[in-house]
């Protein structure tokens, strides 16, 4: 079967999959995740053989450090992708709900019922985690899935696949509900992104290559977010200790992930005191430093800083530095240079802080915390489907509530219009 002939298939499947899931049960789905979660902590063993399949080949084929992180799975990230298909069992079902219910001159009420988007094809990159964590999320939001990981993690993807199967048929639900797709040939991610027919909404995850290929030939609307170029701004009223612990974890906590930081900037009146004991544990860890004139001045041990490099996401490990003046400064260059995906301002000053939520146009603003935590597992959301930093639908990152759409509702009584 050919690519188109496969595609239009899928979308076949998942269409009517999608009418099924939509009116199952909480209780039904969430029996649905429970078992899931069970097969994947059963089949460990045979979820790393698949693994290191795709991991043998990784390295075989010279791909760099980054992408081979993300790729590896353990016996800890099979525990966590088992946690976050427990945890989104655990959280209430927004299908079916009604809210702003309210009477009308006319004697109707009316509200808006909130409803799963339909069929939402999913497209990713070297991660084999995300294959559980969007099957769950699509699956609770009473979605179809149409699954599309990367070439490189094909074992890794099936295995899991396997078991989303095992527990949907358990539950007494049809295996179509999440199909992962079988063929790495590339050609079907240019059928699955004009099955206009069959797809409601496509989130793709991984590089920026990827994502603006997609933003160029779709014909689907898309929940997405480019790349993460992340900053963290330690700000002259910061508490030292607490600088150091988040500009610290915010690079190396994990080099390759979109919100780790891409750019730390530091205000004038700190920057003597805090970057040589900062770009020492940096140092420390390997990390390649790239600073402006006024950062070098300070500490040697750093590259000259480019252009470039306030627009880079390097996920990898290194760090663009720059000296700025104030907190005007800091949200001027955050708002030029940044992706709005994450940025954090360390400070003790309220009044700062304020501004800084106000002021910087991101998914995710943070106070005094690493950004490393924006995350759906860390928001409480069970796991997340993406991040997105359009500002239609979705922005940041996408639970179940992302997954879903509203309807008005009209209840009456015989009400006719006059």
């Amino acid at each position: 079967m050919n690519a188109q002939s496969y595609m239009q298939h899928i979308g076949q499947q998942a269409r009517l999959a999608s009418r099924q899931i939509a009116k199952a049960s909480s209780a039904t789905k969430n029996q649905a995740l429970h078992l899931i979660a069970r097969s994947l902590k059963q089949s460990q063993s045979t979820l790393l053989k698949a693994n290191a399949l795709d991991v043998a080949a990784a390295r075989q084929k010279n791909l760099d450090a980054a992408a081979i992180d993300r790729l590896i799975l353990t016996n800890r990230s099979i525990d966590l992708m088992a946690e976050g298909l427990e945890q989104i069992a655990q959280l209430p079902d927004p299908v079916g709900e009604i809210s702003e219910l309210k009477y009308l001159p006319s004697g109707i009420q009316l509200g808006q019922m909130r409803v799963p988007l339909g069929v939402i094809g999913i497209i990713y990159e070297s991660r084999p985690n995300v294959t559980a964590d969007a099957a769950g999320l699509c699956l609770k939001s009473g979605n179809a899935a149409i699954l599309r990981g990367g070439s490189e993690a094909i074992h890794s993807n099936q295995a899991i696949g396997t078991c989303v199967h095992e527990g949907l048929a358990a539950a007494g639900l049809p295996r179509q509900v999440i199909q992962v797709i079988e063929t790495t040939d590339r050609a079907a991610v240019g059928e699955l992104i004009t099955l206009t027919q069959y797809v409601d909404v496509i989130v793709p995850r991984g590089g920026k290559g990827l994502i603006e290929r997609l933003m160029k030939d779709s014909r689907i609307p898309m929940i997405k977010h480019l790349h993460g170029v992340c900053h963290v701004y330690i700000d002259d009223k910061a508490d030292q200790n607490k600088a150091l612990r988040i500009a610290d974890n915010a690079k190396t906590q994990r080099l390759s992930t979109c919100n780790t930081m891409e750019t730390l900037l530091v205000a004038r009146g700190i920057a003597d005191k805090i970057l040589p004991p900062l770009c020492q544990i940096y140092l420390d860890k390997g990390i390649e430093l790239r600073g402006d004139d006024a950062a070098r001045q300070i500490v040697s041990a750093m590259s000259p800083a480019t252009e470039e490099d306030w627009h880079t996401e390097y996920l990898a490990a290194i760090l663009s530095i720059k000296v700025v003046e104030d907190l005007d400064a800091a949200i001027e260059h955050i708002n030029s240079y940044g992706s709005q995906h994450t940025d954090a301002i360390v400070t003790e000053d309220f009044g700062r802080a304020r501004r800084f939520l106000s002021e910087v146009d991101s998914s995710s603003v943070m106070v005094n915390a690493s950004t490393r935590l924006a995350d759906g597992f860390e928001y409480g959301l069970g796991a997340e489907i993406g991040i997105s930093t359009d500002k239609l639908h979705a922005r940041g990152p996408v639970g179940l509530l992302g997954l879903t759409s509203l309807k008005y509702v009209v209840l009456g009584d015989g009400h006719i219009r006059s």
